[in-house]
């Protein structure tokens, strides 16, 4: 039988698990044990952020010690209980909680009351939560918006019931650890009783049956609608850690707490969602099931630490797929997971936690075992703009990457003196601190035991984690970057791949000016709110194009990808010529069978700042009377219009585009309408004011048509940003707006847009910009762009494919791409790329691909010419008679291989020409 990669992990699985087997390990053991408690205490005296989370439990808990003194019923009292009903049966309709019923011994622990976490309703402070609340009448609570309390079915109160049984058991957590600490009895006499009740409550109540027999049955926790938030489980499991040795000396019956871990346990192998984060997050609970309970031999039903850890690691059910069998959803080459980046960079987290709480047990070093864990957090850098915050796609929005993720590498790369890869990773987490974008502390009981005293400080090369260009076909993500500093600039264009992404086409997000000017919008206030269900998930609030105002499809868990058709550099690949970045994707829009297409490229202009270039093409298939409406956003307070002329343009109300026109119900959200029809270009101008600061400006170059009608709207804010890519004050500012539309398809003719971004006084890279369309090829796209010394001038020439061409007098294309700059001065080529070209003639210059259409790039130094080719191409370059014959200088390595003398051309006088029969690293023309 051939050993394969899944073989070794499972077995090293089953030798973890091995380890554990009849072992008879003393309380606590999930963070720390007996042993090492003088090592810990004295870590509290000498770590100061340490010292503070315990300081700060201590203070939190005195209140509650001093309400409990005087009424030793008053904590336990606030728990959200069937105190009078004690029903033991749940009924949930859907989403929604409905009624309970039945009858146990003792008070019931209660349902929370919907799956739906928006809600009008404030969840009352624990100070002013009823005691030994049970009303038939519901739940009486404030209104957010009136301030008046109402009585409500707690369908209506979103997670109020869980949250605040979740605070008290935190409270008695905390009790738990302190009791431990310090060893005063008193925070084990608060925990006991409303441990014990709880519990008890949990174990005479049944898991909750789904009237409507839908989903929601098989995604349900004992206390929760999604076994996935069921935090609570961590809570008991801890506090029964540390108070275990209180329990037995008290003579405390265990069972029933042993029988509810078990039944929890139960639920979460049983129910779930077994393909997505809901896998791990589940696995994370059964983690701290198991390492609490006993052996197996300790029960009669044979379910102890072996059992779940079993289920958590090895074996696979309809619900809850192995830990081992998970690791294999990652992309094996990027380290990206299928999901979008906020969900993405948490399951590494829940992993990290996961295998940190086992190797505390088993001290084997599991996090080694599985290597894709590491190669998924120096993966996650990816998504991160030049600010250090994540791109927004899908239900996700621009925070930084979890810090827990570097802190719990570093604690095993030192636990097992790795120390190469400990600076490695700790000069990523000083980098952050360097930025602010971190500051050590702990929040939990996990960081206070996990995390080391002190980082290594040590130095690293972020950038090389993030090259020019980052394809992630399992996300359909393709980010790419150019420029450092102030000038940098990064473009994220996405499709619709994997879980939590929305119905959004082809969109970008822009960053530039040190901010994301255009950003996605995020997600709304629930997943089952009408706003993000409308809204948020729909086309409407992206920067995409919409056809017939219909476009659309199922958010959430989607297979909508664009296809990758070209890129430079390649993806996780960088090049010595550093001029541009760009993208080609393609996508078939499902709701009207459209084809489309959008190329995007960052082009450096002679100065260090950067513009973009967004060439988008749209059609429906089966043709016909169709529209198009290229949608752009950007953060600012202004938006203005003006001609060719820089004259204001005049608009006008209007009631355009909604759904009472038959278009989607997102357009219902946008505010502010306004509409002005020109066939000329134009120019639209975001401004972003910010007080003793240059205005941000981002200028759009706007090609114009025949059939185009412009719109300046008002979008709801943004979600996505934060104040790492966007100013404080306008974050919950809508979003200046504007739509293009079309009355016929934009592929021949497609939308053409140069993004402009600059601030105000400063350098402004770009002088003026002319489009160009050829009646005679169709598909071509002439863009010119004169550059700020109004000297140099850039001519980029786009295609939709390798068969298409563009002729003019100066020059002739076969093929997808070509940037030419050049300069008035000494009328020489600066630079020449050219990507997916069979020919290309410009002036006197012709490069011919052998075979397949070639990507290559022409730049001038001091030495004469620098060229990179990815494929075999003939090269031809000007020739004057008086002139001496190039010579090539051929590399491979960094070592020159090769001097060849060019040859003149037999056709043309004023050509001399050479032959790269395969790519080389790169090649020197010496004039």
């Amino acid at each position: 039988m051939r050993i394969t990669k899944l073989h070794i992990v499972f077995v090293l699985s089953l030798l973890m698990t091995s380890l554990l087997v009849g072992q008879e390990l003393e309380h606590p053991r999930i963070y720390v044990s007996d042993k090492n408690k003088s090592k810990f205490l004295q870590t509290i005296k000498d770590v100061t952020w340490k010292k503070e989370l315990v300081d700060k439990k201590i203070k939190n808990l005195e209140k509650y010690l001093t309400y409990c003194k005087e009424d030793p019923t008053w904590l336990v009292s606030r728990l959200q209980m069937n105190w009078n009903t004690k029903h033991d049966k749940v009924y949930l309709k859907g989403g929604d909680f409905s009624h309970s019923d039945g009858s146990a011994p003792v008070p019931t622990v209660r349902y929370s009351g919907t799956r739906d976490w928006a809600t009008d309703y404030n969840r009352p402070k624990l100070e002013d939560v009823e005691p030994y609340f049970d009303n038939p009448r519901g739940l009486f609570l404030k209104n957010k918006k009136t301030g008046k309390k109402e009585w409500i079915h707690p369908s209506e109160a979103g997670f109020a019931i869980e949250k605040i049984n979740q605070e008290i058991m935190q409270l008695v957590e905390d009790a738990a650890f302190l009791y431990w600490f310090t060893g005063e009895q008193k925070y084990a006499q608060f925990a006991l009783p409303v441990f014990f009740t709880y519990i008890d409550g949990m174990h005479h109540r049944d898991a909750p049956i789904d009237l409507n027999k839908s989903n929601q049955q098989y995604i349900s926790g004992l206390a929760t609608f999604e076994v996935i938030h069921e935090g609570i489980v961590i809570s008991l499991v801890t506090a029964y850690d540390f108070l275990y040795n209180y329990f037995k000396s008290e003579n405390r019956d265990l069972s029933n707490t042993a029988a509810v871990f078990q039944k929890w346990g139960d639920q979460i192998i049983k129910y779930g969602i077994p393909d997505n984060n809901w896998n791990l997050f589940q696995a994370r609970f059964l983690t701290y099931i198991a390492l609490v309970l006993e052996s197996n031999d300790t029960y009669k039903n044979g379910k102890g630490r072996e059992y779940y850890l079993d289920y958590t690691f090895n074996i696979s059910t309809d619900r809850q797929i192995s830990v081992s069998e998970s690791l294999n959803v990652y992309d094996q080459d990027t380290g990206i997971w299928p999901e979008s980046p906020n969900y993405s960079v948490h399951v590494i987290t829940t992993l990290l936690k996961i295998f940190t709480l086992l190797d505390n047990v088993t001290h084997a070093n599991e996090i080694a075992k599985y290597p894709i864990l590491e190669k998924a957090v120096l993966a996650s850098f990816q998504y991160l703009f030049p600010s250090g915050y994540m791109v927004g796609f899908g239900d996700g929005g621009h925070k930084t990457l979890p810090p827990e993720n570097f802190e719990l590498l570093i604690a095993n790369y030192r636990k097992y003196n790795q120390k190469d890869k400990e600076a490695l990773i700790s000069g990523f987490l000083t980098e952050f601190m360097a930025k602010d974008l971190y500051t050590r502390k702990a929040k939990d009981l996990f960081n206070l035991f996990f995390y080391v005293d002190e980082v290594t400080a040590s130095t690293a090369d972020l950038k090389a984690l993030t090259p020019p260009t980052f394809y992630a076909p399992n996300v359909s993500m393709f980010n790419q970057r150019l420029g450092a500093g102030q000038d940098a600039v990064m473009l994220s264009t996405v499709g619709s791949f994997g879980n939590h992404a929305h119905a959004n086409g082809i969109s970008i997000e822009l960053f530039a000016n040190n901010y994301v000017l255009a950003p996605d919008s995020g997600k709304g206030p629930s997943y089952w709110h009408p706003t993000f269900r409308n809204y948020y998930a729909r086309m409407p609030a992206h920067n995409t194009v919409i056809v017939d105002g219909k476009s659309d499809y199922n958010n959430m868990r989607t297979y909508h990808p664009f296809s990758l058709d070209d890129s430079f550099p390649k993806s996780g690949q960088s090049s010595d010529f550093d001029k541009i970045t760009f993208s080609k994707v393609s996508f078939l829009e499902p709701e009207t069978v459209s084809d489309q297409q959008r190329f995007s490229a960052i082009i450096k202009s002679n100065t260090e700042k950067a513009y973009v270039v967004d060439v988008f093409r749209s059609r429906k298939q089966k043709g016909g009377k169709q529209k198009h409406e290229y949608l752009y956003r950007n953060i600012g307070q202004f938006l203005e219009v003006y001609n060719e002329k820089s004259n204001p343009l005049k608009f006008q109300k209007t009631n355009d585009l909604s759904s009472k026109g038959g278009e989607l119900k997102g357009y219902d959200f946008f505010s502010s309408k306004k509409k002005t029809v020109t066939s000329k270009d134009l120019n639209a101008v975001f401004t972003l004011k910010e007080e003793a600061k240059p205005n941000n400006i981002m200028k759009l170059w706007v090609k114009g048509d025949e059939n185009q009608t412009v719109y300046k709207f008002k979008s709801p804010n943004s979600n996505a940003l934060s104040e790492g890519t966007a100013p404080k004050n306008i974050l919950k500012d809508s979003l200046q707006t504007l739509i293009i539309k079309r009355e016929e398809a934009a592929w021949s003719n497609p939308f053409a847009v140069v993004f402009n971004p600059y601030l105000e006084g400063g350098i402004n890279p770009i002088e003026d910009v002319t489009f160009t369309a050829l009646e005679d090829y169709p598909n071509a796209q002439i863009i010119d762009v004169l550059l700020s010394d109004k000297m140099t001038s850039d001519r980029i020439v786009v295609n939709a494919s390798e068969n298409d061409m563009a002729k003019t007098q100066e020059l002739y294309q076969k093929g997808v791409l070509s940037i030419i700059r050049t300069s008035k001065t000494n009328e020489e080529l600066e630079f020449m790329f050219l990507s997916g070209i069979s020919r290309l003639d410009y002036k006197d210059w012709t490069l011919i691909a052998s075979a397949e259409p070639v990507k290559v790039s022409i730049e001038k130094d001091e030495e004469g010419y620098f060229v990179e080719n990815d494929k075999p191409v003939t090269i031809n370059l000007p020739y004057k008679t008086s002139d001496k014959r190039a010579k090539f200088i051929l590399y491979e390595d960094g070592k020159i291989v090769a001097t060849r003398n060019a040859v003149l051309n037999r056709n043309n006088p004023n050509q001399q020409y050479f032959k790269l029969e395969k790519a080389y690293d790169k090649v020197i023309i010496v004039p």
